[in-house]
């Protein structure tokens, strides 16, 4: 439905930058900000498709600034969202239900519509006391811009259980193998876990995180083929096909507030010891 050197702007026609293409948001290379508080000028009383209609105009307002190196970029998987939507001619809910059914009939992981959570709020973990909202969250999305747009956005918003997201990860091995049931190639899922920017611009397939040499969230022992991502709440799936591991980590780290940054050291010493330890088996 769309091919490597397609534009944002051959799907998007009111995408200002006419150079900027599909992949360079996926890679993060594209020059779009890393955030922007679209919350503060989302309109409440608006449905969810008027909101994201007001976010999709503040995104066409803001300022392109490209640099050498990657920048990761909210802003620019909110657009991959809009692109999606054309692609398909359906709302991003409804397109997320529809590669569910067709690709990962299994897949649990879900949004949560109207920041209503699907169980009973006390199956979810508290993830912060948020001073916006104030309140302790617990079943709703912690990312405002996600939260303002009635829970479904394409950066932020899906929840699971570290079974379903485990399950998701197996199911990449599965593709990368190419021994998948799913209508994806193998071929397809190499594109988008190989690098696809020069060393030293930006660790980054399409899409998924690569480690980066000496600080890589995955720690010292997952080969450079390894390919993952992180959220910001302290959750992450990596899976390293030279070790055949898959690790996914669903923790919280900003119960205490988000200015907590130890999880930062943690999160790779984790994955050294869980490396460690099956060396011993």
């Amino acid at each position: 439905k769309w091919k490597l050197e397609a534009k944002v702007s051959d799907y998007l026609d009111w995408f200002p930058y006419k150079n900027v293409k599909i992949v360079e948001l996926l890679n993060h290379s594209s020059g779009m900000l890393w955030w922007s508080p679209f919350y503060e000028k989302i309109k409440d009383m608006q449905s969810r498709s008027e909101k994201w209609q007001q976010v999709l105009q503040l995104v066409r307002e803001l300022p392109l600034a490209p640099q050498d190196t990657s920048v990761y970029s909210d802003v620019g998987f909110i657009t991959l969202g809009a692109v999606l939507e054309k692609i398909y001619d359906k709302p991003l809910l409804e397109v997320w239900q529809l590669l569910k059914e067709n690709f990962y009939p299994r897949l649990t992981l879900d949004f949560h519509e109207d920041n209503v959570p699907k169980n009973p709020s006390k199956y979810y973990a508290p993830t912060e006391r948020c001073r916006w909202r104030n309140r302790i969250l617990q079943g709703e999305v912690h990312d405002e811009n996600a939260w303002s747009l009635g829970g479904v956005s394409s950066h932020a918003g899906l929840f699971g259980s570290v079974d379903d997201v485990s399950w998701y990860g197996l199911l990449l091995r599965s593709q990368w193998l190419g021994v998948s049931k799913t209508l994806i190639r193998k071929k397809t899922t190499e594109l988008f876990t190989m690098r696809s920017r020069p060393m030293g611009k930006g660790d980054w397939a399409l899409g998924f995180m690569l480690p980066t040499k000496g600080s890589s969230s995955s720690g010292t022992y997952f080969s450079p083929l390894s390919v993952g991502h992180t959220g910001f709440t302290g959750t992450s799936l990596w899976y390293d096909p030279n070790l055949d591991l898959l690790v996914v980590l669903l923790s919280n780290r900003v119960f205490f507030g988000r200015e907590t940054k130890n999880f930062a050291s943690l999160r790779p010493q984790v994955h050294n010891w869980i490396v460690e330890s099956l060396r011993r088996v």
